[in-house]
């Protein structure tokens, strides 16, 4: 193509894909482009020209040189944070269900929790099955933690027996999708610990065995297998302790009270690319650290936006990359990012001052004076802005006389 020949919509629009594509821009300037060219007789080298000078454009945009985009954005969600509620909010109207919001998860998110208080999932079905309410109960059956107390009428020690007897709810069984059998099985496969286990319809008896010796302390060998049998796992994955289904817009949403991620994404069923949880930790193993940084981004923006906080999430997008640039999830605080900076005066002037001087004295360690507290400390210019330059002059040399 000539650079005078004018350029048709097609070539345009051929342009601007490949501009997409490179992701050099965002989407939203690519069709302001679109917009405003399209109707326009440019030729080849003007399109080119103009694009070009959108990207610089775009480029000096982002961030002046020497900008403090740490402070800017420390204050950005600092400041929104004083105005957050305390509160642990209830959950889709459901009393026993609970979720941490506000400056709480906010506190969680950034300390990088290894147990968040209230660890929850959002667990979407595959599109074939999202308006399904029966798949979703038999899913929810399937992933919620099904223990012997939550569907049984009793379970009591029986002195006359010898041992623990169960007696089996049939409407709670059916609620859960248990039977007689699988609570008898699942016991059984327990049985170096529990004991001999026998049924007989819904009444199930598990018999410690008793070594020689040990007929003494039976009562209290009957008190542990007790709390054993009525704690027994029947189905369902390890740490889900409750699941309600929930209708958002047109598809069935599974909310549950604890987390197992592995497990659920293993479950026949379960959109595995739209499941999530809110334990940043759980994410980090299952998926990845890449994972892991969406999470935090996604669950700080969602605890500011409930609040009606508006924060630019470029700020969160940054908190996120220095947690986990190294790989590995670090807190902001002194064992985390806070307590690992290279510079020994900016650690002391952060926390436990004395320690870490004396450490430093101890091995001889240096502070290279490269950030911004040391060289506040010290008095001197800091490394931003104007500061960021060293300005060198070269005086003109005298010219000869003739």
């Amino acid at each position: 193509m000539s650079s005078k020949q004018r350029v048709t919509k097609k070539q345009i629009e051929g342009k601007l894909v490949k501009l997409r594509k490179s992701g050099l821009l965002p989407p939203r300037i690519i069709e302001d482009l679109r917009d405003r060219l399209v109707d326009r007789r440019l030729t080849s080298a003007q399109l080119n020209r103009i694009i070009k000078e959108v990207e610089i454009a775009y480029d000096y945009s982002l961030v002046e040189p020497g900008e403090a985009v740490g402070a800017v954005a420390a204050q950005s969600i600092g400041e929104p944070g004083t105005q957050m509620t305390l509160k642990t909010f209830h959950f889709a109207g459901v009393a026993e269900f609970n979720v941490t919001l506000g400056l709480p998860r906010l506190i969680e998110i950034v300390d990088a929790r290894r147990n968040p208080s209230t660890p929850t999932m959002n667990v979407f079905l595959e599109e074939k099955h999202r308006t399904d309410e029966k798949f979703a109960r038999e899913v929810a059956q399937g992933i919620e933690q099904t223990r012997v107390e939550r569907i049984a009428q009793s379970v009591e020690i029986d002195l006359a027996e010898g041992g623990i007897v169960v007696i089996l709810d049939p409407d709670l069984m059916e609620n859960k999708g248990a039977t007689a059998e699988l609570v008898a099985e699942r016991l059984g496969t327990a049985r170096p610990t529990l004991g001999e286990v026998t049924q007989d319809g819904n009444r199930i008896i598990v018999t410690p065995e008793l070594k020689e010796g040990e007929e003494a302390v039976l009562m209290a060998k009957l008190q542990k297998t007790f709390d054993k049998v009525r704690n027994a796992l029947i189905k369902g994955q390890d740490g889900i302790k409750r699941v309600l289904i929930k209708k958002e817009g047109k598809e069935l949403v599974l909310y549950t009270e604890g987390t197992n991620l592995k497990g659920v994404l293993r479950t026949q069923g379960v959109d595995t690319t739209r499941t999530t949880s809110n334990h940043i930790h759980e994410i980090a193993e299952t998926l990845g650290v890449e994972a892991a940084r969406q999470i935090i981004i996604d669950e700080a923006k969602s605890v500011l936006d409930e609040q009606g906080l508006d924060v630019d999430i470029r700020h969160i997008m940054l908190v996120a990359d220095l947690m986990t640039a190294t790989g590995e999830i670090r807190q902001i605080g002194r064992h985390g990012i806070s307590g690992e900076q290279s510079s020994v005066l900016a650690r002391a002037a952060f926390e436990v001052t004395v320690r870490h001087l004396i450490q430093a004295s101890i091995i001889g360690e240096e502070d290279q004076l490269r950030g911004i507290t040391e060289n506040v400390i010290l008095g001197q210019s800091i490394p931003l802005g104007t500061g960021s330059l060293d300005l060198f002059m070269a005086p003109s040399k005298p010219k000869k006389k003739r």
